[in-house]
């Protein structure tokens, strides 16, 4: 596609979106339930085709010298492709609260002042690597009544337009707007220039992906931005931590899967944990593969630790690399996780009933734990079936981003011909 002709592409893909979403407004429950659960059926109907497309994606990743975290995110296994069709399922058990009526009071006036909560309108999907996004915003969207425009990275675009195909039969079977869920289809960069300058089509733009991405996305938009930035995770063992619970909790934190943005990447010990239990877990975590860059003290446990610079404590690794520290006290953990975190997830391992309510207010994160892997921050874990992403920002969504997440509240007033004295 030339580049002078991709503006009134993307400006193209924009009208139809807005038009179609103010189609969804008389959709019942019932109906797009029924979607959902077409698309969770054709998904498994063509598994041979989404990994044939798949292969092909993969194949040119391992070309182009793309990192393991990488590819590993790119990757659709049978296993991800079912995840993909639960998430589907789960979202369908999600009561749909779209039009009710809710907070209504009576005013001294007489009038009755209520909310309802409403679609967002138009949203665009910006995200990288993983192709199951595009199923989860999809569905997400679906739900909650607004249409949706995506945009996956180049490295998945066979994958993805495999999974646009099965989508937009399943809109035409159901008879919904064939343009409620569009993929932008050119891998050219200036597509996502363009992209975020319609706000005249565009009610929120919500991009997945690298730090720059995001920064550059954040920067340049015209359109409001709910940012999912990197997960530069953090456990914190307090001295009071059991040592076969801290190390559960931190394995499984760091070493379940690499490649998320819910892994740990830093840990923190308390300097009055106990040593040997400090030692076993480095060493355990070594012996799984994890490099460990850690603290003079943490290098003094082991000598094949690497002695961390200022900017590990910044890293998101997505890989088997962990950043360990000694801290003083809990104040020195928190004030850690505050300089160098993304304030993504944070948990706290420990038996201290006063240490942990410290911890649990003081952190700024969108999710704070306790006693509990990093890796649950999700959610399909929290119970809101697939997120569209996991807001690090305290306006509109924080956390993960969910049904309600896409929608907002509008008031709606009413009286039996009440006039203002």
């Amino acid at each position: 596609m030339e580049r002078s002709s991709i503006k009134k592409y993307i400006q193209q893909i924009c009208v139809r979106a807005s038009n179609a979403s103010s189609t969804s407004a008389m959709r019942s429950t019932h109906e797009k339930n029924s979607l959902l659960r077409s698309i969770s059926v054709n998904i498994n109907k063509n598994i041979k085709n989404i990994e044939k497309s798949n292969s092909l994606d993969i194949k040119q990743a391992i070309n182009n010298k793309l990192s393991d975290a990488m590819i590993d995110r790119l990757t659709l296994t049978k296993k991800r492709i079912k995840s993909m069709c639960d998430g589907l399922q789960e979202i369908i058990k999600i009561p749909d609260t779209l039009y009710k009526i809710i907070n209504s009071r009576k005013q001294k006036s007489g009038i009755i002042v209520s909310q309802m909560r409403v679609p967002l309108g138009v949203i665009a999907m910006i995200y990288e690597s993983r192709p199951n996004v595009t199923i989860d915003a999809a569905g997400l969207c679906l739900k909650s009544g607004n249409s949706v425009i995506l945009r996956g990275g180049s490295e998945a675009i066979h994958t993805n337009k495999t999974l646009m195909k099965i989508i937009k039969f399943s809109l035409q079977n159901s008879n919904f707007d064939n343009n409620m869920v569009q993929l932008i289809e050119t891998t050219d960069r200036t597509a996502v220039n363009h992209l975020i300058t319609m706000d005249d089509y565009i009610d929120v733009i919500i991009p997945r992906g690298g730090k720059s991405l995001i920064k550059k996305i954040s920067k340049n938009s015209k359109i409001a931005v709910i940012k999912h930035l990197d997960g530069n995770c953090h456990s914190f063992i307090d001295k009071s931590a059991k040592p076969k619970l801290a190390e559960k909790i931190v394995i499984n934190s760091k070493t379940q899967r690499y490649g998320v943005c819910n892994a740990i990447e830093t840990l923190l010990i308390h300097k009055d944990y106990s040593k040997s239990s400090t030692s076993s877990l480095i060493n355990q975590l070594m012996d799984m593969g994890v490099k460990i860059k850690g603290c003079k003290q943490i290098k003094r446990v082991n000598k094949k630790v690497i002695l961390a610079k200022e900017s590990d404590w910044y890293m998101e690794y997505l890989a088997p690399i962990l950043a360990v520290k000694i801290v003083s006290s809990i104040d020195d953990a928190i004030n850690h996780i505050e300089e160098y975190g993304s304030r993504h997830t944070e948990t706290i391992i420990s038996n201290n009933e006063k240490q942990i309510n410290k911890f649990l207010k003081m952190v700024n994160s969108s999710s704070v734990m306790v006693n509990t892997s990093t890796r649950f921050a999700d959610g399909f874990e929290y119970g809101l079936g697939a997120e569209i992403g996991i807001s690090t920002d305290k306006l509109h969504a924080r956390g993960p981003v969910g049904l309600e997440g896409l929608t907002n509240l509008k008031y709606i007033v009413n009286s039996k011909g009440k006039i203002r004295n």
